[in-house]
């Protein structure tokens, strides 16, 4: 891949609280993960390099609202999200109790999300991007490449990719600067995460990797 900061951007999916903190909804599950990757460390030295480099980032935020309550069908994990509140924000033009909540960003990245020029899209709305600006966002800025990290990493990661693909965009995944629950009954997330970015990402990274392109591609 050709890593150039005039057409390639950072995309990090919902760096909050919920799956980042530990007071998070998901903090029992996706803990050991996110030890296991050092991944919050990896998604700053993301941003870190972006910054530094002069690479556009984007970051695709997960928010639930109260009258999506009315939805009259969800998936497994769509149901335990509504049922336990995950990403729940009090409306869209609502901001409060957002500040420290699940649904707010991981203090750590506050700086470099709210510094002016990192582009907040829509929420997605369930998993993929197909419910949110980001596609818009990216070619109005003319952004072919992608350096994708954050969380889910089988889930919302996994689907953003995906769309991605089939929108035309060259993805590297970095595999350190995602996470994934350890559940009991479903299994291991970011292991079956893995093989599919095999399978379907231009390029698998490390967080090493994807800094050093940077550093080459500014």
């Amino acid at each position: 891949m050709r890593i150039d900061k005039n057409d390639t951007a950072v995309v990090l999916i919902d760096p909050q609280n919920e799956v980042l903190d530990a007071s998070g909804l998901a903090w029992p599950l996706v803990r050991e993960s996110l030890q296991d990757n050092n991944t919050i460390e990896n998604m700053e030295r993301l941003f870190t390099a972006a910054k530094a480099y002069g690479f556009e980032v984007f970051i695709s935020p997960h928010y639930f609202y109260p009258t999506d309550k009315g939805w009259k069908f969800n998936g497994p994990l769509e149901t335990d999200e509504a049922t336990s509140g995950m990403f729940a924000r009090k409306g869209i033009l609502n901001l409060d109790g957002l500040e420290g909540s699940g649904a707010d960003w991981l203090e750590r990245f506050k700086p470099y999300i709210q510094d002016g020029k990192t582009i907040v899209v829509a929420p997605h709305r369930v998993f993929g991007p197909e419910t949110n600006d980001l596609m818009l966002q990216l070619r109005k800025c003319r952004i072919s490449t992608i350096i994708l990290g954050g969380m889910l990493a089988n889930m919302c990661v996994e689907s953003h990719l995906r769309a991605l693909l089939e929108q035309g965009f060259e993805v590297a995944v970095v595999k350190d600067a995602t996470a994934a629950p350890k559940h009991p009954e479903w299994g291991y997330g970011y292991a079956a995460a893995l093989i599919n970015y095999a399978f379907l990402a231009h390029a698998v990274l490390t967080t090493g990797a994807a800094v050093k392109a940077m550093e080459h591609g500014a």
